[in-house]
């Protein structure tokens, strides 16, 4: 019998396919890259036609034995690591390390790990698209270019530790300019107007707004003018406009679009998303069915969806929610821009699979991101929700006022799934009122408003905005965010972005040295060159020659030029035992921590507690972040071990108004921590409650 062996990336993912396969195939892993570019040089001979060099990755040596061992074995080898151009570049290193070029080898892909998909894509066997290699060479390049030639001139301007990034650093100036918006802002002042009319024979008003005068309101004596100009008016309702709205279903999730709404719907961060989302894809052992992959793969800027699942899962929506339900419309393709449509839209694989039949074998959070996903793809497949729309308009002394109404008519999609920004439906009812009548003013009410400044960036927002600009893709969209986090260029706080003092200093940098690479425009153009390596019609070693040059000019000139800059370190409220003076915040491997600004004649460092503002219910004491050995963060009182307060959610500064207990943030709710209580309020956006 003839023996084949399958190298897939990851164990978790071997696990899943060996039950698919017979006894004959051996399933093993390479854990990721086996071969990169060295740490200790910048690994590309510059010199010489720009050759990478690589070597084996540290602590790999083992794994390879393994694998050339198995190789050695085996009749028939497959190569079936992820279907992209990373995926791709582990195959070709594979084949390179490995020396398959004496063996038998083929490339298999699959968007799913099913038992169909995977033994047909053994039926489809290929040679390495060496396309896919180069345009990851490429990038895999220039990024290494960037890092290694610019974070060394950024530990001389600036500080040790830092690092400058292709994607990162445009990323970065994308928040700078969002930031330097909103501080250029200046609010403008506007008015609203509000009427309320009497609708005989109901208790609630008619609520109109003004909808047109001869300007915008922008004063409060002009607002008086118009109240003026209403008064003793005669008011008739011109006109009642019934109508039928539409909303549309959803698309089904590609990676950008399922990171924006784990984050407004589940409060994910972009790399907990991709991480719940790779488990999720490589399989989970689901409990009567055994390991199962339960989405498609998870790196995709794809809407298409096989012709299969379609099928699939309109037959579902028909046995569950009746004909009516069925999108009739045709399976929506590819989207016009150039995208990796190998690759479905991300979406289950088996739509029977509900969430409610996998919970039990999921956890928590695996769970909400699965259902999520379910629930859009699902929704895709299903009919328009339709609502029925009435609009009036008041006239009275050559003014305007509009109101309108919307009732849900038709669920469709909506029946299983409701996107975060869904507007509330309006229940007034205008039955009674006709075109001519008159209607009794109640009450006028002006309000004074102020224009506002953009919003801060989210991640949701910037992995938006990253891949409406072109830059990056989806498999990019998740460290670039975690990179300027952990090197602490932006701080997030309740879901915004914000540039620290570092970050602002990097950024003037990058602009005043190497404008083109933080040039929103270049970068973009620059993956639109990456795509054309990919198709075959441009070489790969042409956009390096083409971009080393410039960038060493520009790094020449930047050691030159620019001047140093010193970022004070944040000086803390702890006072130092052992010399008096006040501690600073410092960064090591392992987070922040105190130490004596007096090193090297002082020493003393200790752990920095992050203070959250709130006092210990139990000692008065304060309240600070710890974490437990296995890293996960909770909360306790400072002056442990003598006081044991804890609690895994974060307390607020609040009390509960019935109970006077300690109520603690869940989600968008405050709860009372005492069970015998369960008080609960809403937390309204800027963080107190309602």
């Amino acid at each position: 019998m003839p023996r084949y062996l399958v190298i897939v990336e990851s164990p978790a993912k071997a696990k899943t396919i060996k039950k698919f396969l017979g006894a004959n195939y051996e399933v093993l892993a390479s854990n990721g890259h086996v071969r990169d570019l060295p740490k200790s040089t910048l690994g590309i001979d510059t010199e010489h036609d720009y050759e990478p060099k690589y070597i084996t990755i540290r602590g790999k040596g083992d794994l390879l034995a393994k694998l050339r061992k198995e190789v050695k074995k085996a009749d028939k080898i497959y190569l079936a690591t992820d279907p992209d151009r990373e995926g791709e570049a582990i195959s070709w290193h594979l084949s390179q390390t490995l020396k398959l070029e004496e063996k038998d080898y083929s490339r298999i892909t699959f968007n799913e790990i099913t038992k169909n998909a995977v033994k047909n894509s053994i039926k489809q066997p290929r040679e390495i698209d060496m396309g896919l290699v180069n345009a990851q060479q490429a990038r895999r390049m220039l990024d290494r270019m960037v890092g290694y030639r610019i974070s060394p001139l950024l530990w001389e301007k600036v500080k040790r530790g830092l690092s400058a990034g292709r994607v990162q650093s445009v990323a970065l100036r994308i928040i700078c300019d969002r930031e330097d918006e909103i501080n250029a802002f200046v609010p403008e002042e506007y008015w609203t107007l509000e009427a309320e009319f009497d609708l005989k024979g109901k208790k609630k008003p008619l609520i109109a707004k003004l909808s047109s005068s001869k300007k915008e309101i922008r004063s409060e004596a002009e607002m008086n003018e118009i109240i003026k100009q209403l008064n003793n008016a005669q008011f008739t309702i011109k006109e009642v406009k019934k109508s039928e709205r539409i909303r549309k279903a959803p698309l089904p999730f590609t990676t950008s679009t399922l990171q924006q709404e784990a984050a407004k719907a589940l409060n994910f961060s972009t790399q907990k998303t991709m991480q719940l989302a790779q488990q999720l894809y490589e399989g989970v052992d689901i409990k009567n069915h055994g390991t199962v992959g339960l989405i498609t793969y998870l790196r995709t800027d794809s809407i298409r969806i096989s012709d299969e699942a379609d099928q699939a899962a309109k037959h579902f929506i028909l046995d569950k929610f009746g004909e009516d339900f069925v999108a009739m419309d045709e399976n929506p393709g590819k989207s016009g821009k150039k995208i990796q449509d190998a690759h479905e839209a991300i979406r289950p694989t088996y739509v029977e699979f509900t969430p409610e039949e996998v919970k039990a074998s999921l956890s928590r959070d695996q769970f909400r991101l699965y259902q999520l996903i379910w629930r859009r793809f699902l929704a895709s497949r299903m009919q328009a929700a339709r609502y029925e729309t009435t609009s009036i308009r008041i006239d009275g002394n050559d003014l305007r006022f509009t109101t309108a109404a919307s009732k849900l008519v038709f669920e469709g999609f909506m029946s299983v799934y409701t996107p975060e920004e869904e507007e509330e439906e309006t229940a007034d009812s205008f039955d009674s009122l006709s075109e001519g009548d008159k209607l009794t003013l109640l009450n006028l009410k002006p309000s004074q408003h102020f224009t506002q400044p953009p919003a801060h960036y989210t991640e949701a927002s910037l992995v938006k905005t990253l891949e409406e600009l072109g830059i990056g893709r989806p498999s990019t969209y998740a460290p670039t965010i975690t990179t300027i986090i952990a090197r602490r260029y932006i701080a997030k706080e309740y879901k915004n972005l914000y540039v620290t003092e570092l970050g602002e200093a990097v950024n003037n940098i990058m602009k005043a040295a190497f404008p083109s690479i933080v040039d929103v425009n270049f970068t973009a153009n620059m993956e639109t060159l990456l795509d054309c390596v990919e198709d075959g019609t441009v070489n790969y070693k042409t956009i390096i020659s083409n971009f080393y040059p410039d960038l060493e000019e520009a790094v020449k000139n930047a050691h030159a030029e620019l001047d140093k800059i010193k970022i004070e370190d944040e000086v803390s409220e702890e006072v130092c035992e052992e010399c008096g003076r006040n501690m600073v915040i410092k960064y090591g491997p392992h987070g922040k921590f105190l130490a004596c600004p007096g090193f090297p004649d002082c020493k003393n460092t200790k752990p920095y507690l992050e203070k959250i503002g709130v006092a210990c219910p139990l000692c008065g004491g304060e309240i600070v972040v710890r974490k437990t050995k296995k890293g996960r963060r909770y909360y306790g009182c400072i002056n442990n071990p003598d006081c044991d307060f804890m609690t895994w959610q974060k307390p607020s500064a609040i009390r509960c108004r019935e109970c006077g207990g300690v109520l603690l943030e869940k989600g968008n709710k405050l709860v009372c921590s005492n069970d015998k209580c369960g008080h609960v309020e809403l937390i309204n956006k800027e963080g107190s409650s309602k």
